[in-house]
């Protein structure tokens, strides 16, 4: 396994924060395949062998001063934050414990993580992306503090990318859709004893929502959008993965909220 201490000059350098699996490891994989000088921190290595990789909880201050001492000795050019953990929980029963873990991965983790990168990237200018989701817009039923961390998380984006504009880094939401990883299998799902009356509800969304992700766009698909936002001299502030997702986004703003609320319903088998 590498580690910080093993640096490799010359190309420009990435962080990847969650890059072991999923749309994160896609991403290391594609900027390696690019020249790109990457960094992955994660709990677990990503298989990449061209990555460096650093082990580290993004709940944990280790994380944080990883980038800071990849910084200082290669300069930053581009951070993706791609960690993130979802849990089926009525909103009634969960545990304080399980809802806070889950922003700390999923919003204050990504918060911290820029807030540790932007003094590197001042002088220089760079690229943030926060990998969100559409999740964030329209609500996931008995995902809802996954969908309420993934709504903090574009508003982040939002507001950095106006207040760090002077300084030509440059700021994307980037929001999937459903896809197909192994995200969908290592949920937190409360057992029906944690769920009370809504057992019954609570299954049949999460069931819903296992063939949403799996049924949806693959994690190298994704990864490839997200690439086209690194190469872009003017990337958007926000960012829709796919056209289907793009066009479920753009009619959840325009049509009437009741009917947004009856569509989201439907899906979710409520």
């Amino acid at each position: 396994m590498n580690s910080v201490e093993n640096i490799r000059s010359g190309a420009s350098t990435a962080i990847v924060v969650g890059g072991s699996s999923g749309i994160g490891c896609e991403t290391v994989f594609r900027l390696t395949e690019s020249g790109w000088n990457v960094y992955n921190i994660s709990r677990t290595p990503c298989i990449n062998i061209k990555v460096n990789n650093v082990c580290a909880d993004v709940t944990d201050e280790q994380a944080f001063g990883a980038i800071r001492r990849i910084a200082e000795k290669e300069g930053l050019d581009l951070l993706v934050y791609s960690a993130g953990c979802s849990m089926a929980a009525p909103i009634e029963h969960a545990a304080e414990g399980d809802y806070r873990y889950l922003f700390e991965v999923n919003y204050f983790g990504a918060l911290k993580a820029v807030q540790t990168a932007v003094p590197y990237m001042r002088s220089r200018g760079g690229k943030i992306i926060l990998v969100g989701s559409l999740g964030g817009d329209i609500p996931i039923i008995f995902d809802s503090f996954y969908s309420s961390s993934k709504a903090a998380l574009e508003m982040l984006a939002r507001g950095a990318g106006q207040e760090l504009k002077d300084y030509k880094i440059k700021v994307t939401a980037f929001l999937p859709g459903g896809t197909a990883t192994g995200f969908t299998f290592k949920r937190k799902i409360y057992s029906d004893e944690e769920s009370g009356g809504y057992a019954k509800n609570l299954g049949k969304a999460v069931q819903a929502l296992a063939r949403i992700e799996q049924g949806g766009m693959s994690a190298g698909a994704v990864a490839d959008e997200l690439i086209k936002v690194v190469e872009s001299d003017n990337p958007p502030l926000i960012k829709t993965c796919g056209a289907m997702n793009t066009a479920y986004r753009f009619l959840s703003r325009v049509l009437p909220e009741k009917l947004t609320l009856y569509m989201t319903e439907k899906r979710y088998g409520q």
